[in-house]
């Protein structure tokens, strides 16, 4: 029980000892309670009172001011990426609250703990059309975990407990608590506990030993498996568990876009990137096994393929913590609604050792094939101009695998997929499931800032880059150390790759005139380089791995190049195409 946490200021007490303080000098003491040492924001007329009580702590909590809402939004999804803890965003109401819906729907889509805390109008106004008003919690309930409006002082501590408890149990994901101004001004006798328990929320589900018995028994007797890794490895810190089970099974793992980074590239039995523009191995060979071991995943469309042809020769375990996201799209043989962590703890000791080199052989033969079709022309290019792909390799190489690394959406996110080769977990943060172009930048702040690595890199696409280009002035105003790589084609290269293979070349609006990267960074104090000759890529990377701080590294590369191989809309994945 905590009671009148801030010394700061004389208070008030009632007769049974609790401080008598304001709500939002409230709020700032749940805060620290729950352990939050940094906050993403932007301040206005409805939510100033709780930014007039973060000044008392500044010792305790960093405020980082974002150039606009949704900035941070994606900034606090950076940070709960690369911590484990749920990020906290604030907001004022009206525009400043529906600034951060797409933050909100891009943490809900990727199960990312973010709280948010937006203010209202005063109570007494609610429903006036008042300035600045706007139904927040009508509009964020679709792409909340939960929310909730709060009107009195007194209901602040309860709100708060719940909102950290639900964000970070379960499936974890965002959660919206909207305080009235004159919620955040009246007085309340202030006491805080930790939620521990909903009655109508449970997120600990016992454990389905039966389910588990059965999925060994299928593991123990397949020929041509596959596990099929998603993020919620990362969620559950299952990474070693993966590593333990994979290896005493024998079974190739392959991982969905989110999952990258829960298993080493360079391992034996690393299959490769499932999806869309993913490896040729692990696509192909989905629709030859006959055992399909999925763990945290949600058999999203860019996985799959077309549903009817999907993997029709397998038996399917699917091990997620989330009961909707199960027989969802992909019915299932074995059903396992636990936590992956728990599941493989108590899988392990079921399955046989055993070892599967005729499959993996497979994989390797369909691997060449790769390389020597795609992967070989776009690391190891022997002339034109640069190539995403050889300055992802690059930075690969130099870092050894073990940068933070940041991606926006598009080719851009695609290529550092395929080509970085992670070696240590949570070590990417992109946008999975909303796809949501701008949210490089501001979410490598938030990675920066929660990350003990050397290394927070970002690559962003000339177009994604400028939809929150702004960020720069909070890189500036902090001095955080983010290494921003600009993959500058001139075009909007995901959209144009589209109508390049679907509409005839018809690049309809998607071309882009640019400005002088260089010389904006130069504008924000950013040290920068622009290289577009491939004698120069090199050092000029190098130079920026060097340079304490920031740094904006803008490489002109190929105008007109598309990702391959790929999945193409309506296609089986065992259709994947190598070339176009």
């Amino acid at each position: 029980m905590l009671q009148g946490m801030n010394e700061n200021n004389h208070k008030k007490h009632n007769g049974n000892g609790l401080a008598e303080i304001s709500g939002a000098e409230a709020v700032i003491n749940i805060l620290i309670a729950e352990g939050v040492d940094t906050v993403f924001g932007y301040p206005g007329g409805a939510i100033m009172p709780i930014y007039d009580n973060l000044m008392n702590v500044e010792d305790k909590i960093s405020h980082i001011l974002t150039r606009h809402e949704q900035g941070a939004a994606h900034a606090a999804q950076g940070y709960a990426m690369v911590t484990g803890k749920p990020g906290v965003c604030l907001a004022t109401s009206g525009p400043g609250a529906t600034n951060l819906v797409t933050g909100i729907a891009n943490a809900y889509l990727d199960s990312v703990p973010v709280v948010f805390i937006t203010a209202q109008v005063v109570s007494t106004l609610i429903g006036t059309d008042a300035f600045q008003e706007t139904d927040i919690i009508g509009v964020s309930m679709p792409v909340t975990k939960w929310n909730c409006q709060v009107k009195s002082a007194a209901e602040i501590p309860e709100a708060l407990s719940k909102a950290f408890y639900i964000a970070t149990t379960g499936r974890p994901g965002p959660v919206l608590v909207d305080i009235t101004k004159d919620a955040q001004i009246e007085k309340l006798n202030f006491s805080y506990s930790k939620c521990d328990y909903i009655r109508s929320y449970n997120p600990h589900i016992p454990l389905h030993k039966k389910e588990i018995e059965s999925a060994a028994i299928l593991i123990n007797h397949a020929s041509r498996p596959m596990i099929i890794a998603g993020h919620g490895i990362l969620i559950s810190h299952a990474e070693k568990e993966l590593l333990a089970f994979a290896e005493k099974t024998g079974i190739p793992v392959a991982l969905t876009l989110l999952g990258l980074s829960a298993f080493p590239s360079s391992h034996r039995l690393y299959a490769g990137y499932l999806g869309m523009h993913g490896n040729y191995a692990p696509n192909l060979l989905t629709n030859q096994a006959d055992l399909l071991i999925a763990i945290g995943m949600r058999f999203d469309d860019r996985v799959t393929g077309n549903l009817k042809k999907y993997a029709p020769d397998a038996s399917i375990i699917h091990i997620d913590i989330d009961a909707a996201e199960i027989n969802k799209n992909v019915r299932v043989d074995v059903a396992i609604n636990n936590d992956a962590r728990e599941v493989l703890q108590s899988l392990i000791p079921l399955v046989n050792l055993n070892s599967y080199e005729k499959w993996i052989r497979e994989f390797r033969i369909c691997d060449k094939t790769e390389f020597d079709k795609v992967i070989k022309n776009e690391i190891r290019p022997e002339s034109g101009e640069l190539k995403m792909g050889e300055v992802v390799k690059l930075i690969s190489d130099l870092t050894k695998g073990e940068a933070v690394i940041v991606t926006d959406v598009g080719q851009n996110q695609m290529v550092t997929a395929r080509y970085y080769r992670f070696s240590e977990p949570n070590t990417l943060v992109t946008s999975g499931g909303l796809g949501t172009m701008g949210f490089g930048l501001p979410a490598a702040v938030g990675a920066r800032l929660g990350s003990d690595k050397k290394e927070v890199i970002t690559f962003l696409g000339d177009g994604g880059f400028q939809m929150t280009i702004q960020e720069l002035g909070t890189i500036m105003q902090y001095n955080i150390g983010v290494k921003i790589v600009i993959l500058n084609n001139s075009y909007l290269g995901m959209v144009r790759q589209w109508q390049d293979m679907f509409f005839g070349k018809r690049y309809a609006s998607t071309e882009m005139v640019n400005p002088d990267f260089v010389a904006i960074a130069a504008a924000y104090r950013i040290p920068a380089r622009k290289v577009s000759e491939r004698g120069n890529l090199e050092s000029s990377v190098k130079e920026m791995l060097a340079t304490d701080g920031p740094y904006l590294l803008e490489v002109t590369i190929e105008k007109e190049t598309n990702v391959m191989p790929m999945v193409q809309p309506g296609a089986s994945v065992s259709e994947i195409k190598l070339t176009h």
